[in-house]
């Protein structure tokens, strides 16, 4: 049996509720990354219900491509949950229309700020409009 005093509270849409107005904060200044399991972070703390009329891969894929996660749900034939899987996974790494790119005469530390900034593990190498390398923190 759950110890009630270990539970911990979680907060769904209906408790919020946010109010127009000014913030001197700004988006860029935000960061929404949660942790979905111990050794797993998502970029954005939305993750869609498992339920046939929720979750499919077109909500998968859009979910992703914020930073979220979407749950497939169980309703499927085992081989067309793969199939979505396989097409949520093609979709997310398809090719960025406008990726961040650096010179090679930039420093490594402006590369390590900017895969900070923007949650990324790559950084393409340009040179006059030409890719050149590609530096990587795999």
């Amino acid at each position: 049996m759950l110890n009630p005093t270990t539970l911990k509270t979680y907060l769904t849409f209906d408790d919020v509720l946010l109010l127009p107005g000014y913030s001197k904060v700004l988006p860029t200044e935000v960061s929404l990354k949660t942790k979905l399991t111990q050794k797993i972070s998502i970029n954005c703390p939305l993750v869609s219900a498992p339920m046939d009329t929720v979750t499919e891969a077109t909500l998968a894929i859009a979910l992703a491509q914020e930073g979220g996660i979407g749950i497939i749900h169980r309703n499927l034939p085992p081989e067309r949950q793969r199939k979505m899987v396989d097409q949520v996974k093609r979709s997310v790494s398809a090719m960025i229309p406008d990726p961040i790119t650096m010179d090679p005469d930039q420093s490594l530390s402006t590369a390590l700020r900017l895969m900070e900034k923007y949650h990324i593990t790559g950084i393409p190498i340009t040179k006059e409009n030409r890719l050149v390398g590609i530096l990587t923190n795999r």
